[in-house]
């Protein structure tokens, strides 16, 4: 989540009252029940509804101005916190996100151009790409796919950072992915605070602001011009091709839980040994939830023989070997382990 803006490589706390991650006011029984079946007419109220609360989302990236802290948590026991200041203007957006763990680093976001600034190292990295926001792909949420994926139900009323606030349950169909609790602050629709479902109903991640302030807002030109002044850094363009998954060599044998290919990234020619990265990145979604698949040549020296998986809370890992042999793939999203494996099964080489 915020850990991959903020991840200063070029690819990419339990604050629920009662329960862990429970809204207050109900029971563990109660927010870890899965969704009656409901009827054709419900069902359609549903859908109804899903289309209102992604549009809600969609509307409050573009609408609103502000600068706030924000903090995530992991089941696994790491907490980061950082700063944050996102401008629009109702057509452009522009973000600034400021870690305040670790090496120092801030990252802009301005449309597809992303620039990492390390002051340490008085470098700026820079790399054209889709890149996730505090709330990875909610603001490009597909209201059809999250609605054939996930249950939705409006399940009360909280207070978040000043804000008051609707949570908003979605629960997985199936147990290829976890679920979520988001918080969408009234009326805007702003999120301002998510929860990952494990598919236990436990708590894997948790990203809140803990401070939000929109009295006095950044404005585009206010952060364009921070984003641009280089001064005193020295400029590392990330050389990123944008392509796709067959154009990059790959298909998928068959569908895989709704998860469909995006934009792939392949490891432009300009690139050297000072921007490591995989040759190619290729990324799968469900209208909600996102998987990263990383492919590059195999090395027995340094990926040995055997499949690695690595449980990080939300986000779990899985790397092992593919296309008889050839490559090394490595699976990353936030989903559970059998969605990698699945993915990884299915993926080979176009034909």
């Amino acid at each position: 989540m915020l850990a991959a803006v903020l991840a200063p490589a070029a690819w990419a706390g339990p604050g629920a009252a009662g329960t862990p991650g429970a809204p207050e006011g109900r029971s563990t029984a109660a927010a870890a029940a899965a969704p009656a079946p409901a009827s054709a007419a419900s069902a359609a109220s549903a859908a109804v509804e899903v289309r209102d609360w992604v549009e809600r989302i969609h509307r409050a990236a573009l609408a609103q101005s502000y600068q706030g802290s924000f903090v995530v948590w992991s089941s696994i026991g790491g907490m980061t916190s950082s700063r944050i200041w996102h401008a629009t203007d109702g057509t452009a957006q522009i973000e600034r996100i400021e870690a305040l763990d670790g090496s120092p680093r801030t990252v802009f976001q301005r449309g597809e151009l992303v620039r990492t600034f390390l002051p340490q190292a008085r470098i700026v990295k820079e790399e054209r790409r889709d890149m996730p926001g505090l709330f990875p792909h909610l603001s490009q949420a597909d209201s059809d796919a999250v609605q054939r994926h996930y249950r939705a139900r409006l399940i009360g009323r909280d207070r978040v950072a000043g804000q008051e606030a609707d949570v908003v349950w979605l629960a997985p169909r199936d147990a290829l992915r976890f679920g979520y609790r988001l918080w969408m602050a009234r009326p805007s629709g702003l999120v301002v605070k998510l929860q990952t479902l494990g598919l236990r109903g436990q708590v894997l991640e948790q990203a809140a602001f803990s401070q939000i302030d929109f009295e006095a807002p950044p404005t585009v030109p206010q952060l364009a011009a921070q984003m641009d002044d280089l001064h005193g850094f020295r400029l590392l363009a990330v050389p990123l091709v944008k392509t796709t998954v067959r154009e990059a060599g790959w298909q998928l044998r068959g569908p895989v839980a709704g998860f469909r290919p995006g934009d792939c990234y392949k490891r432009g020619a300009a690139a050297n040994d000072k921007v490591p990265m995989p040759p190619l990145q290729c990324i799968f979604s469900d209208g909600l939830a996102t998987v990263s698949l990383f492919f590059e040549p195999y090395d027995a020296a340094r990926h040995g023989g055997e499949p690695r998986r690595m449980d990080m809370g939300a986000t779990q890992t899985l790397a092992l070997r593919a296309a008889g042999g050839a490559a090394w793939l490595t699976a990353v999203g936030e989903v559970p382990q059998e969605t990698l494996r699945m993915l990884a099964d299915q993926i080979e080489p176009a034909r």
